[in-house]
């Protein structure tokens, strides 16, 4: 399977679950290591022995401060690596791996075995970086060479979404690689994996289909799964017949898919999301070996498919959507004009066109932001070590539920902008391709733009 990925251009990161095993708790049963040396291979309770330190919520924590535990760990990441040529791991809670007594360790054993290891280093190392022990919420916190599951990115873009007053604040920087998390180490924008979904958890569909959480048929009295999902039902819980409604739905899809697939970073969509996939409002269903969880193919929403193939390309064929240095916000050499200054390679837009104020960013009221990218400004360079060029785009995101006029800023930053992708259309494609004159344009409730800047000979790219 591995080589016809590969074949196929695919890379290849296997989920890794080191930090708990199917023994459970005291009462669970005795499949392995609790028959072999349960006091060597799980973490113990300081005074009574027979139960179990759980970091995981599965009853019991492997203890990886031991070196049989630790050597056991790294023989199997060695072997997925020699043996069947994974591309990297994600790991598990890997919070949980880097406790030292208590508390979770930049310098722990864990961190530096994978670190030092000739094979495991030099793969891919992604890190879910929580567990659900107290201190273990870690997101921007594991050390280089590590990424991170960015569950900031994940919280900031829900509450956008759902009509949290937020502002934008926290936004920017997650539309931006947030560089508030991994630009202090030397990390770089693809530390970030940013996610709306992941595989626990509502689907997208259901994201914005229900508020509430429907788990009964797992067998827990609907008592399992999380209960604060940061979500909005679009003013109707569970399915519905109206047409308004179901429109209303289907766009806010398109704002979070539009939203993760123009941030700077890694973007990961949980499969399925593409497709409309829906689990019936269950955001436990890992218990769910059924049509619950299962992924049907022959069910799928040709429009929603079409959009993310549409954006999935925009950004593959656009550097500056997918920058690999994190922005300076510095002014553009040559980019001049009398009178106006120059553009920057990040710069932030209020609907009214001037650039956001002091003020703006502490508008918790504030629902709309444009955030203009140049092509002019990448700092990285391509593999023959040339400067990066490409065109530039304005984004606008619009969470308001109304209608908003925003002003498209003249020279220098644009001569015209060309609507590319807009989320109020099920492909995201406008009618058809139309340059827009700097000035206002009325931008729909609830929506995303992509707009291509165009600028005449005299003025540039």
């Amino acid at each position: 399977m591995v080589k016809a990925l590969h074949a196929a251009g695919i890379e290849v990161i296997l989920d890794v679950v080191y930090n708990h095993t199917a023994e459970g708790d005291h009462t669970g049963p005795t499949l392995s290591f609790k028959g072999i040396d349960n006091g060597g291979y799980y973490r113990l309770g300081g005074e009574d022995r027979s139960r179990y330190t759980d970091y995981t919520g599965c009853g019991n924590t492997l203890d990886v401060r031991r070196p049989a535990v630790l050597a056991l760990l790294m023989d199997s990441l060695r072997y997925w690596v020699t043996e069947m040529h994974i591309d990297g791991f994600r790991f598990d809670l890997a919070s949980a791996l880097a406790r030292s007594m208590h508390d979770v360790d930049r310098l722990s054993a864990f961190f530096d075995v994978v670190h030092q290891d000739p094979v495991v280093s030099q793969v891919k190392l992604i890190a879910e970086p929580w567990d659900v022990g107290e201190g273990g919420y870690q997101v921007g916190n594991f050390p280089p060479p590590w990424t991170e599951w960015n569950g900031k990115y994940r919280d900031t873009v829900r509450d956008v979404w759902s009509g949290a007053r937020v502002g934008v604040r926290d936004l920017a920087y997650r539309l931006t690689g947030s560089s508030d998390l991994y630009r202090s180490d030397g990390r770089r924008p693809f530390a970030s994996v940013n996610f709306v979904t992941a595989h626990d958890g509502f689907p997208l569909t259901d994201l914005v289909t229900y508020e509430h959480k429907r788990n009964g048929a797992n067998g827990e009295d609907n008592r399992d799964g999380e209960d604060h999902n940061r979500n909005w039902n679009c003013g109707v819980e569970g399915p519905t017949d109206d047409p308004a409604v179901l429109e209303l739905r289907a766009r806010q899809v398109r704002n979070h898919l539009a939203t993760l697939l123009l941030s700077t970073g890694v973007p990961m969509i949980t499969a399925g999301d593409e497709l409309g996939r829906t689990q019936g409002g269950n955001n436990n269903a890992y218990c769910q070996d059924n049509d619950v969880s299962w992924l049907d193919w022959a069910s799928i929403d040709a429009d929603l498919w079409t959009f993310v193939s549409r954006l999935v390309s925009l950004r593959r064929g656009s550097p500056v959507l997918h920058q690999e240095a994190f922005f300076e916000g510095k002014e553009i050499p040559g980019t001049e004009l009398p009178g106006t200054g120059g553009t920057r390679d990040l710069a932030w837009f209020a609907p009214g066109g001037g650039q956001l104020t002091s003020s703006d960013w502490f508008d918790t009221g504030l629902h709309t932001i444009g955030m203009y990218l140049d092509g002019r400004g990448i700092r990285h360079r391509d593999e023959r070590g040339r400067p990066v060029v490409d065109e530039s785009y304005l984004v606008w995101l619009h969470a308001g539920p109304d209608p908003v006029e925003v002003q498209l800023p003249g020279a220098p930053w644009g001569d015209g902008y060309e609507l590319v992708v807009a989320t109020e259309y099920p492909t995201g494609a406008p009618p058809r391709p139309t340059a827009v004159a700097p000035g206002p344009v009325r931008m729909p409730g609830r929506s995303v733009w992509a707009m291509r800047v165009l600028r005449t000979p005299s003025t540039g790219l």
